[in-house]
C-alpha cells in the first residue's frame, strides 16, 4: 500500500508540474501548500491535544531525520512527499507550531489525527481538530497573508496559485459509523444515507475553502478500511465477508466523492479539483483522467 500510494503522489505531481508555465529553476512549483486532513497527514497538531491520537514518541519517526514529530508514520508522510517532489526546501509547518513570519506564505499543515468531516468524529479518543475547525484556522492564516501582502486582492491571486491538499472522511467510519457504542450514526442512517451526508458537508466546507481563495485543490479518496489491521482484527482472520462489508460502504463515499469533484469543475469558475482515487493502480487511467480534467497551475 505504501509503494501505491507513492507512485501516486509521484505522478500526480508529475501530472501537475508537467503543466507549469513560466517556472523558475531552483524554487517551488507552487508558491504554497494548503494541507488539511487526517492522521496521513498530520506532522503535529495533536502533540499538545489531550487526545490518545498523537505520535510524538517512539517508535514514530523512526527513520525520521528529526525522530518522533508527531507523525503517524516512521519516516515521511502524504504532506511531506507532495511538499518535497514540488520542490519546497522545507516541510510544511504545522499550524500548532507555524511561524507568524512571512514563512507561512509557503504553506501551513492543519491535519489534525482523528478528525473527520463531522465535528463529533473522533471525540471518544479526546481532543482533535475537525476540519470545521482547521478551515476556521486556515481562515486566520489568510487574513496574516493579507496584512502581509498589502490587502485583499494580491492576496487572492496568490493564493490561486497555491495547492491545497484534503485527506479527510477515514474517521467519520472508523471512529464514529463503525463504532456504534460511541456513535448513533449507525442506527440513524443507512449507508447510502451517511455517505450522502458526509458528501453534504464536505461540499459546504469545500466551498468555504474556496471562498478563502483556493483553486487547485485535491481531494484523496478513501482507502479500503476492510484492509487495515483495526478492522481484520475485528472481522477475524477468516470473515472476508465482514471486510468487503467494510470496504463496500466506504465505496459509497468515494462514488459520492468523485461525482462532487465534477461538480465542482463544472460550477466554479477557474477552479480546478482533482479526486485521487488511493485504492487503484490503474495509473494510465488515472493519468488520462487528469490530462482530460486539464488541472494547471
Amino acid at each position: 500500500m505504501a509503494c501505491q500510494l507513492k507512485t501516486l503522489l509521484m505522478l500526480l505531481v508529475f501530472l501537475l508540474i508537467s503543466n507549469l508555465q513560466h517556472c523558475v529553476n531552483g524554487r517551488p512549483q507552487v508558491p504554497c501548500l494548503f494541507i488539511f486532513g487526517d492522521s496521513l497527514s498530520d506532522n503535529g497538531n495533536n502533540n499538545n491535544l489531550v487526545t490518545m491520537a498523537k505520535a510524538n514518541y517512539q517508535p514514530y519517526g523512526i527513520d525520521f531525520p528529526e525522530g518522533p514529530t508527531g507523525r503517524f508514520t516512521n519516516g515521511r508522510n502524504i504532506g511531506d512527499i507532495i511538499a518535497e517532489l514540488l520542490g519546497f526546501e522545507n516541510y510544511i509547518p504545522p499550524f500548532a507550531t507555524a511561524p507568524e513570519g512571512f514563512e507561512i506564505l509557503q504553506g501551513v499543515n492543519y491535519a489534525s489525527s482523528s478528525a473527520g468531516i463531522r465535528n463529533e468524529s473522533g471525540q471518544h479518543l479526546g481532543n482533535r481538530i475537525s476540519l470545521d475547525r482547521q478551515l476556521q484556522n486556515h481562515q486566520y492564516t489568510v487574513s496574516r497573508i493579507i496584512e502581509m501582502l498589502g490587502g485583499n486582492h494580491r492576496a487572492t491571486i496568490y493564493l490561486s496559485k497555491c495547492m491545497y491538499s484534503i485527506t479527510i472522511g477515514s474517521n467519520d467510519y472508523l471512529s464514529n459509523y463503525f463504532l456504534p457504542m460511541f456513535y448513533p450514526t449507525s442506527q440513524q442512517y443507512t449507508p447510502e444515507q451517511y455517505a450522502k451526508l458526509l458528501i453534504q458537508q464536505l461540499t459546504l466546507q469545500v466551498m468555504t475553502l474556496y471562498r478563502y481563495g483556493a483553486r487547485k485543490v485535491v481531494l484523496y479518496g478513501l482507502s479500503q478500511l476492510g484492509s487495515i489491521p483495526a478492522v481484520l482484527s475485528l472481522c477475524g482472520i477468516v470473515s472476508s465477508s465482514c471486510e468487503d462489508s467494510f470496504n463496500k460502504v466506504v465505496q459509497l463515499f468515494n462514488d459520492r466523492l468523485i461525482s462532487l469533484v465534477a461538480d465542482l469543475n463544472k460550477n466554479l469558475w477557474k477552479a480546478k479539483f482533482i479526486f485521487i482515487n488511493t485504492t487503484s493502480m490503474d495509473l494510465e487511467y488515472t493519468s488520462s483522467t487528469f490530462q482530460e480534467e486539464g488541472f494547471k497551475l
